[in-house]
């Protein structure tokens, strides 16, 4: 078996999907989980604007709306949170993204205070913070956030991890990485696009350039420049297409350099170090 299909059998990635049935299979494994864990009541996640947290926050809605209807318990709910660092340069996408979802709790917390208070108290005991470094407190302090939203309301974390995005490690450890449950794990980015267009969302929604936006000194830097590979390179690939050398090459590096992001924790019992 080559290394890329060792992937697409790991991220259970599927060359074609019927969007109808992915955006059920997605909507049922939230609501099993709630069954599971009948003290959950609620779902929380941060919506950026992007593609993936408006699809993931529009599934969890339906999902929320079933189970009000299913249980007749109005304990049920998705709570949508904007998680700006002071201005959100795309505010605006955020704020479509909310209005397609229509959440039952809308909810704005402005994490620049925190953030500034952490990096200033590091650099007062001579720790030097690059751009790189605060844009991962940034996600952290996000997903601090989340979790204290949720401990206030008998809640789970969503997070938004998808074939796409696992499969180059674009995610932060123990930020945007951390969450109680993946929704859109195992669908490439053009096909949570198809699950955006099935659900009726505004075509700018899911046509937007994917940014992650965490760097000061890098507004809105697309992700494919930071990957050096496109996403078209990408779910070719997770869908078992030839892709040219030289994207099958940075791709299959990625993978291989974010292993570390993918079992966490690490313990004595696994075999890695062995």
């Amino acid at each position: 078996m080559s290394l890329q299909e060792e992937i697409i059998q790991e991220l259970g990635v599927k060359p074609t999907i019927d969007p109808q049935g992915e955006i059920r299979t997605s909507i049922d494994f939230m609501k099993a989980y709630l069954k599971k864990y009948p003290f959950l009541k609620t779902f929380v996640l941060g919506i950026s604007g992007g593609q993936d947290s408006t699809l993931a926050g529009r599934l969890a809605q339906l999902a929320m709306e079933e189970m009000r209807e299913e249980t007749q318990d109005d304990r049920y709910q998705f709570i949508a949170v904007r998680l700006p660092y002071g201005e959100q340069v795309d505010e605006e996408d955020a704020k479509a993204a909310v209005e397609f979802i229509q959440p039952d709790v809308r909810l704005r917390v402005n994490i620049k205070p925190a953030v500034d208070a952490q990096v200033a108290e590091l650099v007062a005991a001579g720790i030097e913070v690059s751009d790189f470094n605060k844009g991962n407190i940034k996600a952290r302090q996000r997903m601090i956030t989340q979790y204290a939203i949720a401990g206030g309301h008998a809640g789970a974390v969503l997070g938004t991890d998808h074939a796409a995005e696992n499969i180059t490690g674009f995610f932060t450890k123990y930020g945007d990485g951390g969450a109680d449950l993946l929704p859109l794990f195992r669908l490439d980015k053009r096909q949570g696009k198809q699950l955006l267009q099935e659900l009726g969302a505004p075509e700018k929604l899911y046509t937007k350039i994917p940014t992650a936006d965490l760097e000061d000194g890098k507004p809105l830097i697309a992700d494919e420049v930071a990957l050096g590979v496109t996403y078209t390179e990408i779910d070719d690939y997770l869908e078992g297409k030839e892709v040219p050398t030289d994207a099958k090459q940075k791709i299959e590096a990625w993978w291989n350099k974010t292993q570390h992001k993918r079992h966490l924790p690490i313990s004595v019992l696994d075999d890695f170090w062995k």
